[in-house]
């Protein structure tokens, strides 16, 4: 596990913050990456790097039921997105594409943008300085999943197998 600077940007924060609808019309998702976090923060897409982690807090991705928001968080660099709860069709979105999405009651509260973590999705714990937040471990076909880099990767890959 290395330290990961996050990001946090609150409660209910819908899919026009992570990715204004205006973008839409966008296909490739390196040009939405450009519009990440945009409703919220103007210089995210700008200043995030590889590996860093969005923090949430209540109801992460309401809104739409667009995949464009989670692609943008994707292909901006952020790994995995962190809140107390998420929007039911963002959190399967987020997987589909191959982010991962972790609840974690407490986080909003317990990191600020800036601060660095580390995360354990195989044995479920965050690491917050010298606290550390348990997690509930995703099971081995969610690990496989984002390894292959979501849904569309994974069935290809194995239909062979069905």
């Amino acid at each position: 596990m290395t330290a990961t600077k996050v990001w946090n940007f609150g409660d209910d924060v819908n899919t026009d913050f992570i990715l204004p609808g205006r973008y839409l019309e966008l296909t490739d998702p390196y040009d939405l990456a450009k519009h990440a976090m945009e409703g919220l923060d103007p210089n995210f897409a700008k200043n995030v790097k590889k590996g860093d982690i969005v923090i949430g807090g209540r109801n992460f991705g309401l809104g739409s039921s667009r995949e464009h928001a989670p692609i943008a968080l994707k292909y901006s660099g952020v790994d995995i997105v962190i809140a107390e709860s998420f929007a039911r069709i963002f959190y399967r979105n987020a997987f589909n594409v191959g982010l991962a999405a972790i609840e974690c009651p407490g986080i909003n509260k317990s990191v600020k943008t800036g601060d660095k973590i580390e995360v354990d999705l195989k044995k479920g714990k965050i690491v917050i300085k010298e606290n550390s937040l348990n997690i509930k471990p995703l099971p081995t076909f969610m690990i496989q999943l984002l390894d292959e880099g979501g849904l569309v990767n994974y069935i290809k890959n194995h239909l062979k197998e069905w």
